[in-house]
């Protein structure tokens, strides 16, 4: 183990050195803080002994800079009877231990050989964890398909850099969870993640919510509110579903981006933000924007670096993987002792075509977990619609007959796309909307429209 004192007494830096080489450690000495540091950048030493008093750069002084420039060592400092106010100083600065003047040479070694296992066990938790993050690079999201693999691939390494990302992709395949990997990649870990449904917000309260609002901006405001934004202030904002966001809020979010600065409603003054925004849309934003809906210069901002992430029927590979994960997620959360699924159900649902993708199949697992009467999951155990699709009707399971009017059958399929929505998802408009991929807005339009009610 390599070993660096900085002192600028050479009697000590002397009696140290032999200390330390009788117990066979491999001794460098500086005479300096600004000599330590640059003798540590040049040897990366695995422990290092600064005496605290020192003339020029004392040893808090070498500490910070040691530190600051991204130095790892253990550092043990050296302080004379009646400075421990300094060596308590120099722990909370990020020395690891301290040694009270004068001291013997067995106090030296014991000190020395409990940071040596203490580096000895760091480095092992680094293997380890480098070993997690080889086998499970993209924590708990699943890939094998090579479209996957790509995607969460760009993830991992724009996650280092404050660069907007655009997620795209159908509702239920997993945008939110590749957000999440990117704030949990980032050197924003440690902050907020604050996601929200940009579609499910009413158009009335979504500029309050975004930015805050003042004490008196309006009836109700009886005390000042923070934003989203200020809430994700130093950390990521996920914008889900940022397609159906009104061209309104799209001009202030486009001016927050651009500047770093948001107003709260009824303020009269602005005030800086440091947010890295992450938006997802299963919408198709380029022709969104073609058709008026979408700024154009919005979505160069938010798109800087586009991902998409393929729907689970072009990703068959992953099925078998994601129905296990599941399984054994649920098992522990419902107290189920399910040991698995049957090579014959699995079979079930490598041919389904899962419209509403992952979260489709998560939903119709945990369903089958509750129903199933044995440890694994029968195909009786699941759903007809499933085990039994009917070849002669359309997807949706309207005949088609001699009636080949694509408007009359676009309405019907739409409306009963809407009531198979609704009945998977026992009334919840909001899921509803979900595997629908529209916007819980555009929903109720249209369940009002269709007498669906």
């Amino acid at each position: 183990m390599k070993i660096l004192v900085v002192d600028d007494d050479p009697g000590l830096r002397k009696s140290l050195t032999m200390i330390l080489k009788d117990a066979k450690y491999d001794v460098t000495t500086a005479s300096s803080g600004e000599d330590g540091l640059r003798i540590a950048a040049a040897g990366e030493p695995d422990v290092i002994l600064t005496d605290v008093r020192m003339p020029g750069m004392g040893g808090l002084e070498f500490l910070e800079a040691y530190r600051d420039g991204g130095g790892e060592a253990l550092v043990l400092v050296m302080t004379a009877y009646g400075s421990m106010d300094l060596a308590v100083e120099a722990m909370t600065k990020g020395a690891y231990d301290y040694l009270p003047k004068p001291f013997g040479a067995d106090e030296v070694i014991l000190t020395v050989k409990k940071a040596e296992e203490r580096e000895r066990l760091r480095r092992e938790v680094g293997r380890l964890r480098a070993e997690v993050r080889a086998d499970r690079k993209f924590g708990d999201i699943i890939a094998r398909a090579p479209a996957m693999v790509r995607a969460l691939e760009v993830a991992t390494k724009v996650a280092r850099h404050p660069s907007p990302v655009l997620i795209s992709g159908a509702s239920g395949t997993g945008k939110e969870l590749v957000a999440r990997l990117i704030h949990r990649e980032s050197d924003r870990a440690e902050m907020p993640f604050v996601a929200v449904n940009c579609g499910a917000i009413p158009e009335t309260l979504l500029e309050s919510e975004f930015f805050g609002y003042v004490k008196g901006a309006f009836t109700d405001a009886e005390k000042a509110k923070e934003g989203l934004f200020e809430a994700a202030d130093r950390g990521t904002l996920f914008l889900d579903e940022v397609g159906e966001l009104p061209q309104a809020l799209q001009v202030k979010l486009l001016r927050a981006l651009q500047e770093g600065e948001i107003r709260r409603v009824g303020d009269t003054g602005s005030s800086s933000v440091d947010v890295r925004v992450v938006a997802a849309t299963n919408r198709n934003l380029t022709e969104a924007v073609a058709e008026g809906e979408f700024r154009e210069d919005l979505y160069y901002r938010l798109s800087v670096v586009p991902i998409h992430l393929p729907p689970l029927k072009d990703r068959p590979e992953e099925i078998p993987d994601l129905t296990h994960y599941f399984i054994a997620r649920h098992s522990e959360r419902l107290g189920i002792g399910m040991e698995g699924i049957d090579p014959e159900a699995m079979e079930v649902l490598l041919k389904h075509v899962w419209p509403g993708n992952i979260r489709e199949l998560e939903n119709l697992l945990e369903q089958a977990m509750v129903l199933s009467e044995g440890p694994t999951i029968k195909v009786e155990d699941l759903p007809e619609r499933l085990r039994h699709p009917d070849p002669n009707t359309v997807a949706v399971g309207g005949e088609l007959g001699d009636d080949l009017s694509v408007k009359r059958h676009t309405a019907s399929i739409e409306r009963r796309l809407i009531q198979l929505a609704l009945e998977r998802t026992g009334g919840n408009r909001t899921h509803a909307a979900e595997l629908l991929e529209l916007s819980p807005r555009a929903l109720r339009y249209k369940i009002r429209d269709y007498e669906l009610d």
